[in-house]
């Protein structure tokens, strides 16, 4: 039996709104969502702060509440306006969702789970998916690929720090020895580390001659280690010469998105992207 017109315009327009960006209206919802977002994380610092929660408490309180009630609605919402809720539910961002809005309603129901309302803070993982707003930018997708396409020479750049690392520890390991701070190879190595990344705590330091021009070549190799990651990075990018254009229209019935434009079916489950 075939669907009420108006049952579906309103399920389409309202996943439309949710679940992509690429109208006025889902770009409004995105950025309303960010803003509260924003709030609800402040909220819940403000609220850590017991000279402010004492003073402000039934404000706060309430401005939780009423955060938690909207983002209740948001979740049932994206639930109901899907054909398969248990791919939202069981999602990485359907978790999340449920974790950063139970816990003030647990607090209603069991005593001493005030420390739950930190799980509120996860919140802020949702500004993740909102980032596909980036897209339109190009930056995000350029990002991702120059990323995966270097993790095997950043992969290699790691391995060889890690090794550098270990003969640096026990090179300081023998030339300064326990009598000076290093007293064993690894609490070396972690001077080493230290040392490379240029930070500098300073709560183990070489005394010894030798050992002092050592740990100053070390310093200046630092820097220059400190840039290998960035150019691996920036040359990728370079390269990234073909630009496949994406929205983010999202798939009713698995959620996929990254589809092409004017795309009617999805790329990953091959359903057609709209409840027509």
């Amino acid at each position: 039996m075939k669907q009420p017109a108006h049952k579906t315009n309103w399920k389409t327009k309202l996943h439309d709104i949710i679940y992509e960006a690429d109208t006025k209206e889902g770009k409004w919802f995105d950025i309303i969502l960010i803003i509260t977002i924003i709030v609800s994380i402040l909220l819940v610092m403000l609220e850590s702060v017991e000279s402010i929660d004492n003073k402000y408490h039934t404000f706060l309180n309430s401005a939780e509440w009423v955060i938690t009630i909207l983002f209740s609605i948001e979740y049932i919402a994206r639930i109901i306006i899907i054909k398969k809720p248990s791919k939202y539910i069981f999602s990485f961002y359907g978790i999340i969702d449920l974790l950063a809005t139970i816990p003030k309603y647990l607090s209603l129901i069991f005593v001493g789970t005030h420390a739950l309302v930190a799980l509120r803070a996860l919140r802020l993982l949702r500004v993740f998916r909102i980032l596909k707003l980036a897209r339109y930018l190009g930056a995000s997708n350029t990002l991702a690929s120059s990323l995966k396409a270097s993790k095997t020479k950043i992969a290699v750049f790691l391995l060889s720090i890690l090794i550098l690392t270990i003969i640096l520890g026990t090179i300081m390991y023998l030339i300064e020895g326990p009598e000076n701070g290093f007293t064993s190879i690894p609490y070396s190595m972690y001077w080493a580390i230290v040392t490379l990344t240029t930070v500098g705590y300073g709560d183990i330091s070489p005394h010894t001659p030798l050992g002092q021009f050592i740990a100053s070549i070390v310093m200046v190799l630092g820097y220059g280690i400190i840039a290998v990651p960035t150019g691996i990075i920036t040359s990728e990018m370079t390269k990234q010469n073909v630009k496949i254009h994406t929205n983010t229209q999202s798939c009713p019935h698995c959620l996929a998105d990254k589809h092409l434009d004017n795309a009617e079916f999805c790329h990953q489950c091959g359903k057609k992207l709209n409840y027509e």
